[in-house]
């Protein structure tokens, strides 16, 4: 119920009172019964609600039903992540991708909606009442039509982009996760961007790729759509094409809020982690982000990691907020992504050579450090291209740079 608040808020919404009922068996006529949905009615005539949001899916038939009782309109959970979305989206491609859900739902339901706006129009079914059945369902057919058809120009333009990005080498990462769980606030601390990121929920609605810097290499940062329990499936069908972006990655974020309660923690995990098998990312690499951990004590952090870690891969505690561990992030992302090289070079001692030593701290792992009379030997793991750079201002100082093993860990990456 406080979920279904939530969105309600999101869509614009003020919440002027609940109800809920706990039933074996919907009521075929109301959903709810028929004594509660005289109460509904009575609540929404001494309130002055203009319209009624049920938090499960209502068939078509009670919809028209529940609104002749209350003389409003009557919406499900589908129906308001639909409106959500509507408000939230601002791509041509997001829009496209609603209107062809809202679309979707309308054919299934064409029949049972002309049929019931004959015997009188009710809010919610206006104006369908002079429609012949077949004429409405191709209608609707046709823009249904229309828009797979740019909605696969789209697909095919993001599979072009897709392309080119693997030719030039980069790996691709993409953040997946629960509404609101603050992956758009992790992209902006990993990227340095400045994507919209608030506390409302389904912020991001079209995707967003930008470089991040792993170790000195580059990798590519997807900020997609996030997942809701009991998204509809019209809707993943819908952003099919953004979230192939999650699909064809090589690295998986996925983000949880570890600020809630246990519960709410594990369901929205579930959900999330059901949802990538959904779409069909089950078998690329997982690293859990634990997210918000500047909102619990120490010893919170430590019992939910604990009670938690059958469902986390590879956690990650951070806080995007504050960047607390996004370093170690870092570190772990290119563990997965990133072929390094396993070398040592030896320098003579100087200002110079200092400096050099403290640079490859910054940029590279180092192993070991030893200092023997007037020289100084270093040895470290770093990606080939930074390994390098190492070479090269080694040799100016005159120094030598071996190699000592190559460890591909993109390979050894488990999911």
């Amino acid at each position: 119920m406080e979920e279904l608040r939530r969105l309600a808020d999101a869509a614009g919404y003020e919440v002027f009172g609940s109800l809920e009922q706990v039933r074996r068996h919907p009521h075929p006529r109301y959903n709810i019964g028929s004594g509660k949905a005289r109460e509904l009615a009575e609540m929404i005539s001494v309130s002055g609600a203009e319209k009624v949001i049920f938090g499960n899916e209502l068939k078509v038939v009670q919809v028209y039903n529940l609104a002749r009782l209350t003389g409003v309109e009557v919406i499900d959970r589908f129906q308001l992540i639909l409106e959500i979305f509507v408000r939230r989206a601002s791509r041509r491609e997001a829009k496209l991708q609603i209107e062809l859900a809202r679309l979707q739902y309308e054919l299934a339901h064409a029949r049972e909606k002309v049929r019931l706006a004959r015997i009188s129009e009710q809010p919610g079914f206006l104006g369908l009442g002079k429609y012949e059945v077949d004429v409405y369902r191709e209608a609707v057919r046709r823009q249904v039509h229309s828009i797979q058809a740019k909605l696969k120009r789209v697909r095919k333009t993001r599979g072009l982009h897709r392309h080119r990005r693997r030719k030039l080498g980069f790996p691709s990462v993409s953040l997946a996760g629960y509404t609101n769980s603050g992956k758009s606030t992790l992209f902006n601390t990993l990227t340095q961007e400045s994507v919209p990121a608030d506390s409302s929920m389904f912020t991001t609605l079209s995707t967003t790729t930008r470089a991040v810097s792993l170790l000195g290499e580059t990798a590519l940062l997807t900020d997609t759509v996030g997942f809701v329990d009991r998204l509809p499936l019209t809707l993943i069908e819908a952003f099919r094409s953004t979230l192939e972006e999650t699909i064809f990655s090589d690295l998986i974020l996925l983000v949880v809020d570890l600020s809630e309660p246990e519960d709410e923690i594990e369901r929205k995990l579930l959900c999330s982690l059901e949802t990538i098998q959904e779409i069909g990312a089950t078998g690329i690499p997982v690293i859990t982000v634990l997210n918000k951990i500047d909102l619990i004590p120490a010893e919170t952090l430590t019992e939910r990691m604990q009670n938690l870690k059958d469902h986390t891969p590879n956690p990650v505690p951070v806080s995007s907020l504050y960047r607390t561990n996004t370093n170690l992030l870092r570190e772990e992302m290119a563990r997965r992504l990133i072929s390094r090289v396993q070398s040592s070079f030896t320098v003579p001692i100087s200002s110079e050579s200092l400096s050099l030593v403290s640079w490859v701290f910054d940029h590279a792992d180092v192993h070991r450090v030893a200092y023997e009379k007037d020289q100084l030997s270093l040895s470290f793991g770093a990606p080939p291209r930074l390994t390098d750079k190492i070479r090269n201002r080694v040799e100016r100082l005159g120094g030598t740079l071996g190699h000592e093993e190559l460890e591909s860990l993109r390979t050894q990456a488990k999911p």
